[in-house]
């Protein structure tokens, strides 16, 4: 593949944004640095989206993204556990009416009926507050209460703000979310073992005879191959399955969804051409290809 069509770096690159309480900031501004920087694929598949939904999404992913740094990336669990606990309280009061983050007022201005999305909220936060409870999960079931809190709440928000029949968006749109996250669990493999998280569950590790130091060691193997071409193809088959099962009348107002999918399977396809090699690296498609996979999604 040639250089400008993929990228691959060594680590997760993060964009600092400016602290919500430090001064007053543009919410928009704010949300488009935290959740879709330029270049990024969030950025690409927003801008699919119809222009009236574009903020909304854009707040959207932007508190997904507050969710996610919160666990994952501050190493002292009490802390964790004390900002989900002001996140907790944040979003009842963006259901009240008296939001304080520029995230949260984002979501205030956007959402039609922020009271009425509450329980989603919550549960996209309690999705998260897995992360800060377990690392390990011993089958796939036990992994797809994780998926199911996280993908696909997160997928049915997104897909109630443009979607021609909301009530029945759950259930296309929650499969589809659980797709991209497993997806996303194959990009990061080696990240996220660094970080001490592994969401390959237990006994398929054992079936593929593969250990969780393999994984943090960035040990190649013919048995890590075969193990990452099974996440893969559960992956592949997964978005597949869920972009099949999208209404034709939702397929228009869904194209953030829909070039999230194509971009995801994109990245599988390159996973899989380089061999999987995922421990030491974290492979990405380049701005121009996102662009073009983007545009295309339909």
């Amino acid at each position: 593949m040639l250089q400008f069509l993929v990228r691959r770096t060594c680590a997760v690159r993060f964009f600092a944004c400016p602290s919500p309480h430090s001064r007053p900031v543009n919410f928009d501004d704010y949300c488009q640095q935290k959740a879709a920087p330029p270049g990024s694929s969030t950025y690409y598949a927003l801008r699919q989206a119809p222009a009236a939904t574009q903020p909304l999404l854009m707040a959207l992913f932007a508190l997904r993204r507050e969710f996610e740094e919160t666990v994952k990336e501050i190493s002292d669990p009490a802390i964790g556990r004390s900002k989900l606990a002001w996140w907790q309280n944040e979003i009842a009061a963006l259901a009240s009416g008296s939001p304080t983050h520029p995230v949260s007022n984002a979501l205030a201005a956007y959402l039609p009926d922020a009271k009425a999305e509450y329980p989603a909220l919550q549960a996209l936060l309690a999705g998260f507050e897995i992360d800060l409870d377990q690392a390990r999960y011993l089958d796939y079931p036990n992994l797809r209460r994780y998926l199911q809190g996280v993908g696909g709440t997160f997928a049915a928000l997104v897909a109630r703000a443009s979607a021609n029949d909301a009530v029945q968006a759950l259930g296309w749109a929650a499969p589809l979310g659980e797709a991209l996250l497993l997806a996303q669990f194959v990009v990061e493999t080696g990240n996220d073992a660094r970080h001490g998280r592994i969401y390959i569950p237990i006994d398929e590790m054992q079936r593929f005879n593969v250990t969780a130091a393999d994984l943090i060691n960035r040990k190649y193997t013919d048995a890590f191959t075969e193990l990452m071409r099974f996440e893969t193809n559960r992956a592949r088959t997964a978005l597949q399955t869920a972009l099949a099962a999208m209404p034709a009348s939702e397929r228009r107002p869904q194209r953030t969804l829909l070039a999230q999918a194509a971009l995801a399977l994109a990245l599988l396809d390159e996973i899989e051409r380089d061999g999987y090699h995922v421990l030491h690296q974290r492979i990405a498609l380049t701005p121009i290809r996102k662009l073009w996979i983007a545009w295309r999604a339909k």
